[in-house]
Order: structure tokens, then C-alpha cells, then sequence
């Protein structure tokens, strides 16, 4: 389950005192809540390649965001998208003998090659692009079901759409004269832009002195209408128990859809912690305790081997050209890392392992950081290095780059030794918009209360 542009305090149980989140709250009680958890990018496009291949996007230039028209990137159009020999967690889970779906935002690309139903999903239902009106009309929208145009609206807003979908679909699988086991990535657009809301949603904020925010309390509120339509679903078809589920936010609250990102500093487009931390809820009642909080570093990129231990199956190995590349300039960092970047989590969430020390990486236009054990160094293309701990220092708020120069430097050294293994330069720019958006907020500053 994949919100998109949330911020990291707009739950109850990250702390919000006026958003109403019930449904997700009762998730994280049936599981374990991960305060720590990271996405791959700071920005939507990357950070979902990273999510459903399990590997680094940067290691096959999946760098930048895909929101402008193809003639806007000086790179050829058949590049915009996930490359061809990248496995999805849909090509793995179906080669281990699921059924997959993914229902809603794909924002991988939408030439040819680049469709869900060739990227590993049977079923595929809602929009190829990064951002869709709330309220689509009919022969006026976006949407799509296996690559027909949709002509019929289950509900006039979006969410509850691709909820409706998402059920009917586990519906359809559990009807099967053969059942096989089933993947399901629900993947809401919500509450990324445009704010647009119903009237009925609003009602429950009409308190909120915010316009925007109000909106957006609205959509978060929808959000967790349809993670509970399809948990109450599972319950009553008894397949909650036996089901695992991650809740998690592509990446930071944004700018400009009134989003609230806690005690952390920075939004999306940044990679100060606004903008690549996120909460992550993982919950599956026969094998993890409920009620916990996890306070180790998890990853994105932990989906796939998670995922893949849960069904008891390999993941499906790399295909000959990513493998190629994996054995030239980059030997190294495969042996430190693997050709996979994530691990599999269900021991350290289980409590029946303690979790490691992790090294996470990004890069975004201008932008690198590195995150090693409790220390996080960041360097910028338009101001010096930062150095944090971010474990304990949420906001960010104090910056140990002139204080620990040793630190810094062996941090300068990973960093340098991540990018030099990369194999492939980026495959497109990405909009000038994001440093301009991000580059305010690099500078130390106050954490806000919680807007209403």
C-alpha cells in the first residue's frame, strides 16, 4: 500500500493531533511501525523504480523525475521509463507462482516496453502518468484497465476508485476454482497534487482555518478510508492473518499540497530528511507482533527480499546485461552490497534479530548523500557539505561538518566510492524545479507546528 507525497507527521500514529487516520493508526497496531524508513528517491518517478526492483535506481540511471512530455528531456523517448532489463517485484512474485495486480499511479514510463501488464502485473488498473485529476470525466481522463480506456467509474473520486478496483480485484482471485497465492501493489495517487477533495470529505476539517490544509486533511482522509475498505475486506474473507502488508509514502511531504513532515526538516525534492524519510508499517499477524515500534534504519529497497522470503521463493536473477554491468566497474560495490540493495526485514521487525548498520545512498541534480550507520553527510552543488545525526537529531538541526572533519572525510570516501561504481550516467535531467524547491531548505530552520 503506496501513498504518494505524504508527510511524515500526517498520521496518527506519527503524531498528528488533526488529521484523522484511524484506519492506518490500527494498521500499525496489528504490526510494526518503522519511524526510520527510507525511500530510494526523494522524488516519485526514481523512488518507485527503486521500490519494485529491489535495486538502487542511480545503478541504471533512473536518476530523475519523469514529469514533463518527452520532448522536454534531451535523451530518446524510448529511455523514459523503467529499463527493459530491470525485474520488477510483479516479474518475481509471477515467476513464483502469483497472481499480481497493480492498481492506481505507475509513473514508470509510458512508451512501449514500459506498460505494468509487460512489467510483471497481470491486472492493471489506473493511470501510466505522474498526477491525475480527482474527479475524472468520462472520454476525458487518463485512466486505464489493461491498456483499454476506462469508460465507467466505479466512484466519481479517484481514491475510492482504485480502492473499488483494488477490491473487486482480491475478489476475482479468491473466487478462483484454482487459487493462487496473489501480489496486490495498491498504489494511490493520494494526496499528491492536484488538492481536490469530495464535499462530503470536507465536511469532517470544515474547522480547519486552512484552505489547502483542509483540503488535504480531506484526501489523507480518504487515504485511510480505502486502507481500511480492503483490511476489512481481508478480515471478512478471513485472509488477514495470513496476509502481509506494507504501508509506506513514496517519499516526503511536498511543498505545495499542505503536507506536514513532523520534526523533520526538508520536503520532497531534497535529501535532508523531509524528503526521503517516511514511516513504513509492516503488518502480517501470523508472523509479526503487533503494537511494536521499530526504531532501526529500513529501507524501500527491502521490499523485494522481504517479499520474496514471505512467498519462500528466489528472487528471478539478474538479466544479462544488468548482470554484465554488475561484473565490470562495479565488482566491488556488488560484493559489499549484492545485486540487490535491500534486505530482507522480517527477522529485525519480528524482533528476532538486531538490526545492522546500514549504508543508504542518493543523488538528485546537484544533490548526493550518504546515510553510514548513525551519520549522514550531504553535499551540494551550490553551498558547502552537511554533516547529521539523524537518529537522533530529526530536524537536522545540527550540523557536525566542521566539528567531525575525520567523519566527514571517511564519509566523502563512501560516497565517492558509491558513485564511481555506478555503471550507467543518468538517462534524462530532471526539471530545475526541484533545487530551486529544495535548496531553501538546506538551511538550519525551525521545525512548524502542525497546521490546521
Amino acid at each position: 500500500m503506496l501513498a504518494d507525497d505524504m508527510g511524515y507527521g500526517d498520521l496518527g500514529c506519527m503524531g498528528s493531533e488533526h488529521l484523522q487516520t484511524p484506519y492506518i493508526d490500527a494498521l500499525a497496531e496489528s504490526g510494526v511501525l518503522c519511524q526510520q524508513a527510507y525511500v530510494a528517491s526523494s522524488v516519485c518517478s526514481p523512488s518507485r523504480a527503486g521500490l519494485l526492483t529491489g535495486r538502487d535506481p542511480r545503478r541504471f540511471g533512473y536518476e530523475g523525475n519523469l514529469n514533463q512530455g518527452a520532448a522536454n528531456y534531451a535523451t530518446r523517448p524510448e529511455l523514459l521509463g523503467l529499463p527493459p532489463g530491470e525485474h520488477t517485484l510483479g516479474d518475481h512474485l509471477r515467476a513464483a507462482g502469483y497472481a499480481t495486480a497493480l492498481i492506481g499511479k505507475w509513473h514508470l514510463g509510458t512508451g512501449e516496453g514500459f506498460h505494468p501488464n509487460k512489467r510483471g502485473f497481470d491486472h492493471f488498473c489506473g493511470m501510466l502518468v505522474g498526477s491525475h485529476s480527482y474527479f475524472p470525466k468520462l472520454g476525458k481522463n487518463q485512466l486505464e484497465r489493461n491498456g483499454e480506456p476506462l469508460r465507467e467509474f466505479s466512484s466519481p473520486y479517484l481514491t475510492d476508485l482504485f480502492t473499488d478496483e483494488a477490491i473487486n480485484w482480491v475478489r476475482q482471485q479468491q473466487s478462483q476454482t484454482e487459487r493462487k497465492p496473489w501480489f496486490l501493489f495498491a498504489s494511490w495517487n493520494a494526496p499528491h497534487g492536484p488538492l481536490q477533495a469530495t464535499e462530503e470529505d470536507l465536511k469532517h476539517f470544515a474547522h480547519f482555518q486552512d484552505k489547502k490544509r483542509r483540503t488535504y486533511a480531506a484526501m489523507m482522509y480518504a487515504l485511510d478510508r480505502g486502507v481500511g475498505r480492503i483490511r476489512s475486506h481481508l478480515q471478512e474473507t478471513g485472509e488477514l492473518n495470513n496476509t502481509l502488508i506494507c504501508f509506506f509514502s513514496d517519499n516526503g511531504g511536498a511543498t505545495g499540497n499542505a503536507s506536514w513532515n513532523g520534526p523533520l526538516s526538508g520536503v520532497k525534492g531534497c535529501l535532508r530528511e523531509g524528503g526521503v524519510r517516511i514511516p513504513m508499517i509492516w503488518s502480517w499477524p501470523e508472523q509479526l507482533p503487533a503494537g511494536e515500534t521499530h526504531t532501526g534504519v529500513v529501507s524501500s529497497l527491502d521490499l523485494l527480499p522481504t517479499f520474496m522470503a514471505a512467498a519462500v521463493a528466489r528472487p528471478l536473477p539478474l538479466s544479462p546485461i544488468r548482470a554484465h554491468e554488475d561484473k565490470g566497474n562495479r565488482a566491488k560495490h556488488v560484493k559489499a552490497y549484492g545485486a540487490y540493495d535491500g534486505v530482507n526485514v522480517l527477522p529485525q521487525i519480528a524482533g528476532e534479530s538486531v538490526p545492522g548498520s546500514r549504508t543508504l545512498f542518493w543523488r538528485l541534480q546537484g544533490q548526493t548523500a550518504v546515510l553510514d550507520g548513525s551519520d549522514k553527510l550531504i553535499t551540494l552543488s551550490h553551498r558547502r557539505a552537511q554533516m547529521f545525526q539523524p537518529a537522533a537529531d530529526l530536524a537536522e538541526s545540527v550540523d557536525r561538518f566542521n566539528t567531525d572533519p575525520t567523519r566527514a572525510d571517511e564519509l566523502f570516501q563512501v560516497l565517492g566510492r558509491w558513485e564511481s561504481s555506478l555503471a550507467t550516467v543518468p538517462l534524462w535531467g530532471s526539471s530545475p524545479y526541484w533545487i530551486g524547491q529544495s535548496a531553501k531548505h538546506y538551511d538550519t530552520w525551525p521545525v512548524r507546528p502542525e497546521p490546521q
